[in-house]
C-alpha cells in the first residue's frame, strides 16, 4: 500500500478489491499513451496499476497535461514530493479538468489518486478529458462525443402525433386476469 498506510482488512479490504476490479489496464494504457502524445514526456505507458499510480501520483504530469491542452491553465506546478504539494497539483489538475468541460461526476477525489483508493475514477476522468481535447485542437481519445441534434416540429406535426395510438402502449390480445390470485389461499 502507498503512503505508509496499514493494509486494509475485512470489509474495507473487500470494498477495495471491488473498486480495483473495475480498473481497466487497456483504458489506463490508452490514457498514458494519450498523455505521452500531448505532453511529449517519455513515460512508461504500461496500464498496470502500479505503473499508472507511480507516473501520476505527484500530479506534475497531470498539470503539464492541462497546460499543454491550454497554456497557462495551471499557474504553479509544485515539483516538491511533499504530500501536500503533490495533492495541490492533483487538485489544480481537477480544477482545470472541470474548466475544460469534464462533468463533476466524471472527476475524482484527490485521495483517489494520492492514496491509491480508486484509480478507476482517475482513468474515467482522463478518458472524459480525452474526449474534450479536440475542442482545444488536441488529439482526443475514446468515442467521439455526440453533437446536439435539435428537431423543430410544426404545430400541425405535433397535433398529428397526438392522434396516433402507439404500439408502445401494448396490447393485451384478449388476456384477462381470471385465475390470478395474489398470496396463498388459507389451508384448513
Amino acid at each position: 500500500m502507498a503512503n505508509n498506510r496499514a493494509a486494509k482488512s475485512g470489509f474495507a479490504a473487500e470494498a477495495q478489491r471491488k473498486i480495483n476490479s473495475k480498473y481497466s489496464e487497456e483504458l489506463a494504457e490508452e490514457c498514458l499513451d494519450w498523455i505521452k502524445v500531448i505532453t511529449g514526456e517519455d513515460i512508461n505507458t504500461s496500464g498496470d496499476m502500479d505503473n499508472f499510480y507511480e507516473i501520476l501520483k505527484d500530479g506534475t504530469l497531470l498539470c503539464k497535461l492541462a497546460n499543454h491542452i491550454k497554456p497557462g491553465q495551471v499557474k504553479k506546478i509544485n515539483e516538491s514530493k511533499m504530500a501536500f504539494k503533490c495533492m495541490e497539483n492533483i487538485n489544480a489538475f481537477l480544477e482545470a479538468a472541470k474548466q475544460f468541460g469534464v462533468p463533476a461526476q466524471e472527476t475524482f477525489q484527490t485521495v483517489d489518486l494520492w492514496e491509491r483508493q480508486n484509480l478507476n475514477s482517475v482513468v474515467i476522468c482522463l478518458q472524459s478529458l480525452g474526449r474534450k481535447a479536440h475542442n482545444y485542437g488536441m488529439p482526443s481519445i475514446g468515442p467521439k462525443e455526440a453533437e446536439k441534434n435539435v428537431r423543430n416540429f410544426t404545430e400541425e406535426q405535433l397535433r398529428a402525433g397526438q392522434g396516433v395510438i402507439s404500439l408502445q402502449y401494448g396490447s393485451n390480445k384478449g388476456a384477462t386476469q381470471s385465475g390470478i390470485n395474489f398470496g396463498n389461499t388459507r389451508h384448513m
